[in-house]
């Protein structure tokens, strides 16, 4: 069987999405435990020139369902609206991202292979792709560095967590049945 875009993708998507969700449980869990506020949390960041968690967490879902979204119009453009302000609309907004990309294809995504696909950042940037080397070449590495940022700064700020929170639950080869 050949491997597909589909396959190259979604499952990821969801695996990232599903483990980010249990980041979030565990964040609420620190914030209880140890007095910390949520905005104090959703607000750190690791440097000035750098965006806070809140936008990790907000662009997780912007480059996986957003950038589904985006190819099925031929256009993508970074979602500049501010982020959610709690830790339970990131849950909600990430669980909407998880329900829609299950609701999406093989035989869709397999039909992107080939389409046209601009990503532009307002006046200043234009980059033209097909719309399997947009997902796989740009949408897929940010969505990759925003899940890890935002792990990242969760581990910095004390709550605990590791690499297996990170992961989530990997996509195992099945046992055959006798």
């Amino acid at each position: 069987m050949a491997f597909s875009l589909y396959d190259a993708t979604i499952p990821t998507f969801i695996q990232i999405l599903g483990a980010t969700c249990g980041l979030i449980d565990k964040a609420e869990a620190h914030c209880a435990e140890k007095g910390v506020s949520e905005t104090d949390l959703l607000n750190a960041h690791f440097g000035e020139d750098m965006l806070p968690l809140s936008w990790q967490l907000k662009w997780v879902s912007t480059h996986s369902i957003g950038a589904i979204e985006s190819v099925r119009k031929g256009g993508f453009s970074p979602d500049r609206e501010p982020p959610t302000e709690n830790l339970a609309g990131f849950r909600a907004q990430i669980g909407s991202s998880i329900a829609a990309l299950k609701e999406i294809t093989p035989e869709e995504m397999e039909g992107f292979v080939g389409q046209d696909m601009v990503f532009t950042i307002g006046n200043k940037l234009r980059m033209d792709f097909l719309a399997e080397h947009f997902l796989m070449s740009l949408s897929l590495p940010n969505f990759m560095f925003h899940a890890t940022t935002a792990y990242d700064l969760l581990r910095h700020q004390g709550v605990v967590i590791g690499k297996l929170d990170f992961l989530g639950t990997p996509r195992l080869k099945v046992p055959a049945t006798a």
